[in-house]
């Protein structure tokens, strides 16, 4: 009876592990869709406003906001694309991640200084879900639907396998000097 019962709980949790495995690439897709496309219109409308947000930065006093304004729009509006493409993932989602913690630590400090005191101050703040969604994609990868997993695929493919032509039952034995190595054949 125990046997039986113990072998449901692991049919019913190898079924639950397999559904979500076949889930996960079609969440980082629509991970990467969503906050891609969201990416991609914030930094268009900061390239269509450099003047706007570099005052801003300005009044942060982040050190030349002309040229950080101009690298953040271009940041979050090719990052954007890069992530709706899968392309460079986790690259792109480790300098978004960077991006967003001087977001919180610049235009939010007091969000970011309350994430243990007051939750919900923090995840209300605007770089949150840009945070989330760059995290989630650093750690994770783009999944199999992106562009990374197709490279991935075809360098795989093209890559030799490396044959050795010594006999399988060799083994190598270091000599005493560092260049030297003998080997010696095994019956």
């Amino acid at each position: 009876m125990l046997n039986r019962s113990f072998s449901l709980v692991k049919a019913a949790y190898d079924l639950l592990r397999k559904s979500g495995d076949a889930l996960q690439s079609p969440f980082l897709l629509i991970i990467r869709l969503y906050w891609g496309w969201q990416l991609c219109q914030t930094g268009w409308g900061k390239l269509h406003n450099i003047p706007k947000v570099a005052d801003f930065f300005a009044s942060l006093n982040i050190p030349s906001p002309q040229i950080n304004a101009l690298l953040v729009s271009n940041l979050e509006f090719f990052g954007g694309i890069l992530l709706i493409l899968g392309l460079a993932s986790r690259i792109t989602g480790l300098v978004l991640t960077f991006n967003m913690l001087v977001a919180y630590i610049t235009a939010d400090r007091e969000a970011l200084g309350s994430v243990l005191s007051d939750p919900g101050k923090f995840y209300t703040a605007d770089p949150y879900t840009f945070l989330f969604a760059s995290l989630i994609l650093l750690i994770f990868g783009a999944g199999y639907l992106s562009i990374d997993a197709i490279i991935t695929r075809v360098v795989s493919e093209r890559t030799p396998t490396i044959r050795t032509p010594w006999p399988t039952s060799a083994t190598v034995h270091p000599v005493t000097s560092a260049t030297e190595t003998t080997i010696v054949s095994q019956p």
